[in-house]
């Protein structure tokens, strides 16, 4: 059996961040954030990376982030450009529109199937998840009962002092996903964590509750099931341009519809790992000081690849 695939979500636009957060440096030796996914993944039993960017970042991002580790990582590039895999007359329908988002995660994940033929794990390139998690996780997807997973996290730790947030809150039962809700606008307020629907209306959550933050781990059997459902998504889009013009695929929000449909079941691995990315600018300082302390802890080297 093959080992597990690391697949490394780096194509967003960063309207929150305002820029490429994904190539923000964070390390003493110019390393970023995916950086230190990588270094674990490898250490967890990874074999192959495969990252997804745009092709105008392609150039910098290969300066920037591949030269440093290919040499000792298997690494491959998939791109998602606004165009790749959206029949011509949506795509011209989109443009006419004047869209300006991606397709969102799940068409991220599509963008990169044909590399994809091992247990995988999906994850966000602005994200740090902690070693905890891609150790429980890498032996999860070696093991000889390798399944459609996650790793959640306690929602209170996943906020930013600096505006709201995305996340989707996770249903568990008996170590199982029930099920996930995609809230995007998230925020600590007064003391209460909160939601804020686009009607106005507000949903007060548990800080304690576990949310997704795009720690996935799937078979690659899934993705037969990914593309139908990015089809109906497309569907809908074309059949209502205006309203849905800001509408994106996400891998959560599949993923709640594949368990409400009975498609598949995605177990939940627990592990007692930190989280924290760069949502905003002023989130870097932070991402900085807590690479620093885990790097005099000993955690990483002080430099990943040299």
């Amino acid at each position: 059996m093959k080992g597990p695939i690391l697949v490394v979500l780096a194509a967003g636009m960063g309207s929150r961040y305002g820029g490429l957060k994904q190539m923000e440096k964070i390390g003493k030796n110019d390393e970023v954030l995916l950086d230190y996914s990588v270094y674990d993944a490898i250490q967890s039993g990874f074999e192959k990376v495969v990252f997804i960017i745009r092709s105008d970042i392609e150039k910098d991002f290969r300066e920037l982030v591949l030269a440093r580790m290919e040499s000792k990582v298997h690494c491959e590039l998939a791109f998602q450009n606004p165009d790749t895999l959206i029949p011509p007359d949506i795509f011209r329908a989109a443009q006419e529109a004047g869209r300006t988002k991606p397709w969102g995660t799940g068409h991220a994940l599509l963008c990169a199937a044909d590399k994809i033929d091992a247990p995988f794990t999906i994850l966000n390139a602005d994200d740090f998840y902690g070693r905890e998690a891609f150790a429980v996780m890498g032996k999860h997807l070696s093991g000889s009962n390798a399944s459609n997973s996650i790793v959640p996290y306690r929602l209170e730790n996943t906020l930013s002092s600096q505006g709201t947030v995305a996340r989707g809150v996770c249903e568990v039962d008996n170590d199982y996903l029930v099920s996930v809700d995609e809230l995007t606008a998230i925020e600590k307020k007064d003391g209460s964590i909160i939601n804020t629907f686009s009607d106005g209306s507000i949903r007060e959550l548990p800080g304690t509750s576990p949310v997704s933050m795009n720690f996935w781990g799937f078979m690659p059997d899934i993705i037969p099931e990914f593309k139908k459902y990015f089809n109906d998504f497309l569907d809908d889009f074309s059949s209502d341009v205006k309203a849905q013009i800001k509408s994106e695929c996400f891998i959560p929000k599949a993923a709640d519809s594949f368990l409400k449909k009975g498609l598949i079941k995605i177990k939940v691995l627990n592990a007692d790992s930190d989280w924290f990315g760069v949502t905003y600018k002023e989130d870097r300082e932070q991402a900085i000081k807590k690479i620093d302390e885990l790097t005099a802890a000993g955690v990483y080297p002080k430099s990943l690849w040299n």
